[in-house]
């Protein structure tokens, strides 16, 4: 601790390296016109489901709806899709 009238050191702190990081939402979809995104989102999740059951995991194409539905989603209703899936009670059509 500094004594009266002396100044406090200071140490430099080093800047973390600059880093990028680029932000994309989902593009427009013409058979969703509306604000309201929740079809979207719904049909976004569906649709990445179906891809993947169709093509198998890891089919390159089927990011691109995961990418829709991770950006218009709540986490909270897609933590709740998924357990339904694991469980069975998905209300979809998968």
């Amino acid at each position: 601790m500094a004594k009266k009238g002396e100044k406090k050191k200071e140490h430099p702190v080093k800047a973390p390296a600059k880093m990028t990081v680029k932000l994309e939402t989902a593009p427009f979809d013409p058979r969703f016109p509306n604000q309201n995104v929740t079809r979207y989102c719904y049909q976004s999740y569906v649709d990445f489901h179906r891809c993947q059951k169709k093509r198998g995991q890891g089919y390159e194409p089927c990011n691109y709806f995961k990418k829709v539905f991770k950006s218009m989603c709540p986490n909270a209703w897609v933590e709740k899709w998924n357990e339904q899936i694991e469980s069975g009670t998905f209300p979809g059509r998968i």
